[in-house]
């Protein structure tokens, strides 16, 4: 009978929610660079999404996002930076991030 040593993969998927939501946002995000952010309608609200809006720093767009977007939307964005694309976890993720490059509004 042939054994082998892995980590299950649960294993590590719950080592990895361990990890704070900034220090999941730290690696490798470039806040200065290019970004496009979608938002969709959310079947529930009567506001008029954004749509497209595109923002010469990742940053702005985060931060746009997490303190200007009606709740609602953060729901259905998507914030595109480089290739990659984060939903609204991603995005508040990125905004709760010690690389945040911005003060953050104080919370109501």
């Amino acid at each position: 009978m042939m054994t082998t040593c892995f980590r299950p993969l649960f294993l590590e998927m719950i080592e990895m929610t361990n990890l704070s939501m900034a220090e999941q946002a730290t690696i490798g995000f470039d806040y200065s660079a290019e970004a496009e952010l979608f938002s969709i309608r959310n079947r529930k609200s009567r506001r008029q999404p954004i749509g497209y809006r595109r923002f010469a720093r990742a940053a702005d767009a985060v931060r746009f996002a997490i303190e200007e977007l009606p709740p609602e939307f953060l729901l259905g964005a998507h914030l595109q930076v480089d290739e990659e694309r984060y939903d609204g976890n991603g995005i508040r993720r990125l905004y709760a991030s010690l690389d945040y490059p911005f003060v953050r509004r104080a919370a109501a």
